[in-house]
């Protein structure tokens, strides 16, 4: 006899970091450690308390200061347990992390990635989509589908490519349709 199971018994969202000083100014922030600044702080607790009555069992973030400072004001006074996990950071942009206007400088090579992550083969001391792709694959692969498997509903806060990443691969989506959910700061994405 084989076991079906029913994901819609499960619950697994999703929501990237609040604002923070480097996305104001257009500045690549990938493994960089920047925290919120007062609209990214705000938005997070708006948030939290939009999804107020959202149940979680557990939450997994990145270590990174503006995923966690978004996930403390999201959960406010919930005792919902928060792990830790590098899996879940940013991509590291390498050298090009604290660069200006990158989507639009064509001279700058992580453009590719914006614009075609499909061919977006890394810059130097950075990851490529590849991977991107294969951490975040590794962490629903041990962690994600084993807990919704158990029945627990689980909260992702992350980072806007890392996110995108983790929604293709939810999903079964290709790698062309990576940036199609428009991962905007603070929206609870519910995956299933």
């Amino acid at each position: 006899m084989s076991l079906i199971i029913d994901w819609s018994d499960f619950l697994l969202y999703i929501i990237r970091h609040g604002k923070t000083d480097w996305n104001m100014q257009n500045k690549l922030q990938g493994h960089m450690d920047i925290p919120l600044n007062e609209e990214g702080i705000q938005m997070a607790i708006e948030s939290g308390k939009k999804n107020k009555d959202v149940h979680f069992d557990i939450c997994f973030c990145s270590p990174l200061t503006r995923a966690k400072q978004t996930a403390a004001y999201f959960l406010g006074d919930r005792k919902v347990p928060v792990i830790y996990d590098d899996r879940l950071k940013e991509m590291n942009f390498g050298i090009y992390e604290g660069a200006l206007n990158y989507r639009t400088d064509e001279n700058c090579p992580v453009n590719v990635f914006f614009k075609d992550p499909a061919n977006y083969n890394g810059v130097k001391d950075g990851e490529s989509t590849k991977d991107l792709m294969n951490r975040t694959k590794d962490f629903l692969d041990t962690v994600v589908n084993p807990m919704l498997k158990e029945g627990k509903d689980i909260l992702i806060v992350g980072h806007g490519a890392a996110n995108s990443s983790l929604i293709c691969q939810f999903r079964g989506l290709g790698v062309e349709k990576f940036w199609d959910e428009g991962i905007e700061n603070c929206r609870l994405i519910k995956l299933c």
